[in-house]
């Protein structure tokens, strides 16, 4: 009966357990199906309710029941089993026989695996709630449930005893109550004296006493606590498919809710749980962006650099054919420089990538800096140093393995811009950040890519499409459908991190996104920065 809805689904997948409360209204929300519902969502459940009774009341008491005709709970139970499969259900307060003979016919007639019973029999002053013929019944009810969860006034009720003044009497009629039932009792110690609270799920049938230790919690804000376990404990069990672990786990969820209660500043009697504040303080309260706001806001953040690059003298020369040849093989001499380092960390994301795609595509990439792109650099560079002859293609391992071919592609010192842009990205690296660093690495892919297919596109003049271009090969580079095709497998991968990614975590992203994003434009303005600081120099010197 017990089995977990995940245990039949592939692995890594969730369903997400649909959880029932049949329980009374508590228009304060702190206990009833108001803290059930709560509770369910905050375990990971869907939560539904079908409403045993209403009342009126809040954090100082309750001041008056209604109970609707127990047909109509029967009509709620019907219509939520005859369209939702129920993965739990959760029984709190049943006013009278009538009710609890309708949940006994529904349970009878739908498959529910899990039945958590919190029986609502006895008020905190000791007052007993049900009639002689509601407690009749109840006992009925209790074999049809898994596990029962009665405060200590309740299980001394059902063992028949006095209260419990030790927590092993406790226990002792816990293992009453099972074996009577058939169901596994979990044994609540918050009502004994003393700085422990602490519980015991036990089981007859197996012989079976779990203990679970725990300190007492100092608040008032102890309103639902009874409800809220038990919905957590169903929902849990619904999931996990197994007690121990269900109850384990409801109960570090509660402990946590009962340090918060009082933050909530509900009531001035015993105010309720803060059901939700692991979650609040863990996954924080905003909604976080898709892949696709994600990518359009970090393209749209860099507009100011994107543009400020377009009007750049070396892209517009560069576009237009008018760049002299120097500055750009001083242009081709700093990203040959950077690209043997580039490629040192495109292989560090690939050795920090949490999974074998993400892992062979900054591999690929790596490879595809070394053999692919320093080629051509390796081309022009050797072709001006008279390496080899003009135009000489080969192997791009060969840029950096041949000697000629290595002292002329790598003959010049990086300069401070080229520095800084590398410093930036190995230090990003040695982090360790695999999110950041690949945040870090896309404007090199994003911003290329981009630039290369507008320049293919004729956006910067008709010139950029000439066949008799002085750099038509490497313009090329630039519009390369293969390169794009990976640029679009770069932005997916970082977008994706960052949509996952806390909100403190998806702001370091993009400060390393926006921080590269601002190196490509020094990097591109430096060619003819440099020549024109150099020029006063040359011409003190001649």
């Amino acid at each position: 009966m017990s089995a977990g809805v995940g245990a039949d689904l592939a692995a890594g997948a969730r369903r997400v357990p649909r959880v029932l409360s049949i329980a009374g209204s508590d228009p304060s929300g702190g206990a009833g199906i108001q803290a059930d519902l709560k509770s369910i969502a905050a375990a990971g459940g869907y939560g539904m309710s079908a409403v045993t009774a209403l009342t009126a009341q809040n954090t100082r008491g309750v001041r008056g029941v209604h109970v609707p005709p127990a047909a109509f709970l029967g009509q709620q139970l019907d219509a939520i089993g005859d369209d939702i499969t129920v993965d739990a259900v959760k029984i709190g307060m049943l006013a009278n026989a009538s009710v609890i003979d309708v949940v006994a016919d529904w349970l009878r007639r739908t498959e529910v695996p899990i039945v958590v019973l919190d029986p609502v029999m006895v008020a905190t002053s000791g007052d007993r709630l049900l009639d002689a013929d509601a407690e009749a019944a109840l006992r009925e009810l209790l074999p049809l449930a898994d596990l029962i969860t009665p405060n200590l006034l309740e299980l001394a009720v059902l063992a028949g005893e006095a209260p419990a003044a030790t927590w092993a009497e406790a226990i002792a009629q816990a293992e009453a109550v099972s074996a009577a039932t058939g169901a596994r009792v979990l044994a609540k110690g918050g009502h004994l004296a003393g700085a422990d609270a602490p519980d015991a799920l036990v089981h007859a049938a197996s012989a079976t006493v779990v203990e679970f230790a725990g300190a007492r919690i100092a608040t008032t804000a102890t309103h639902g606590t009874g409800c809220s376990l038990s919905s957590a404990i169903a929902t849990l069990q619904a999931e996990l498919g197994d007690w121990t672990e269900a109850v384990g786990e409801a109960r570090r969820w509660l402990r946590e809710s009962l340090r918060h209660g009082e933050a909530l500043e509900v009531g001035g009697g015993h105010g309720p749980v803060s059901h939700f504040a692991g979650l609040w303080s863990r996954g924080g309260l905003r909604t976080a962006p898709t892949t696709g706001e994600i990518e359009a806001e970090w393209w749209s953040g860099i507009a100011d650099v994107r543009a400020a690059i377009d009007d750049l003298p070396f892209i517009c020369g560069l576009a237009d054919g008018t760049l002299e040849r120097e500055p750009f093989l001083g242009y081709l001499a700093q990203d040959a420089l950077y690209l043997r380092d580039y490629a040192r960390v495109l292989a560090e994301a690939s050795r920090l990538a949490p999974d074998a795609a993400a892992q062979a595509f900054w591999a690929s990439s790596a490879h595809g800096a070394l053999v692919g792109e320093l080629e051509l650099h390796a081309c022009w560079l050797t072709d001006a140093a008279g390496a080899e002859g003009p135009g000489t293609e080969g192997d791009g391992a060969d840029a950096a393995a041949d000697p000629l071919r290595a002292a002329a592609t790598f003959a010049a010192e990086p300069d401070a811009t080229t520095t800084a842009y590398l410093d930036h990205l190995l230090a990003t690296g040695a982090r360790g950040d695999y999110a950041v660093l690949v945040a870090a690495l896309l404007p090199c892919f994003w911003i290329y890519v981009d630039l290369g297919e507008r320049l293919a596109a004729g956006a910067f003049g008709e010139r950029a499409l000439d066949p008799g271009h002085p750099y038509a090969s490497w313009l090329a580079t630039y519009s390369d459908p293969g390169f794009a095709v990976a640029t679009r497998e770069a932005i997916d991968l970082v977008t994706r991190l960052a949509a996952s990614a806390t909100p403190a975590h998806r702001a370091a992203m993009h400060r390393a996104f926006r921080a590269s994003a601002e190196h490509e434009l020094a990097f591109f303005a430096a060619p003819l920065l440099e020549r024109s600081a150099a020029q006063p120099v040359a011409a003190a010197t001649r």
